[in-house]
């Protein structure tokens, strides 16, 4: 007998009451989610995490008493296996590397639509990093600019990728479809999907992000 999958346990972190709401009501049609607590600052969501545990944390950059930034490094102590969802009204590069470094796993604005929200607390959940254009753009300029250092787990001996393999993954980091892919390397989708789960087995990445990652710290992408 087949027992029903647990939905993912979320926390919603913000100072703004009808963000909360918003984001509360929309997630709440999502079976597969369930919002087991909100607070209003950093603070607050410490001392949440002190009796229950969560699997995603959607968290605000700018909260008073105790901001995103002060509070990324304390969930990690309390909580470590959550993945963090930073939430902001800012585009700044150097910021999503920052956070990226220090422990978050996605990077979203608050203006993301509902369904987008969704897709990052999924992925975030079954693959530990979710990203996109922000993401994507930042790990593409400052982490190359400034030559950083990347966390330990993200970091994987350097694969022997033929040509063809790093076309494939240019193209993914330009955030490509598969079938976009496809059709500017002259193969089929399936080919395509099929030289994608190998080039995760080279490389050693889990996922797409972590492919996007491996791209990044041996600079295969940086004539882009």
């Amino acid at each position: 007998m087949n027992q029903e999958k647990q939905p993912i346990k979320v926390i919603i972190a913000d100072d703004h009451v009808l963000y909360r709401a918003g984001v509360k009501t929309a997630l709440s049609q999502k079976k597969d989610i369930e919002i087991i607590a909100e607070a209003d600052n950093g603070m607050h969501l410490i001392n949440v995490l002190k009796t229950m545990s969560a699997d995603v944390i959607l968290l605000d950059i700018q909260m008073p008493v105790m901001d995103g930034i002060q509070t990324l490094p304390e969930i990690r102590k309390v909580c470590p296996q959550a993945k963090v969802i930073m939430l902001t009204m800012m585009d700044d590069h150097s910021m999503i590397t920052k956070l990226m470094e220090i422990g978050a796993n996605s990077y979203l604005s608050k203006t993301s639509d509902s369904e987008v929200i969704y897709e990052a607390i999924i992925t975030c959940h079954n693959d530990e990093y979710y990203f996109n254009s922000l993401t994507n753009q930042a790990l593409l300029t400052n982490l190359k600019q400034r030559n950083v250092q990347m966390p330990q787990q993200m970091v994987t001996p350097e694969a022997q990728l033929n040509e063809k393999e790093t076309t494939i993954l240019r193209l993914m980091c330009e955030e490509k479809s598969t079938k976009e892919i496809a059709d500017i390397v002259d193969l089929s989708p399936r080919t395509v999907e099929a030289l994608r789960d190998k080039l995760k087995v080279k490389t050693g990445a889990k996922s797409t992000a972590g492919l996007i990652l491996y791209a990044v710290k041996h600079k295969i992408i940086e004539e882009m």
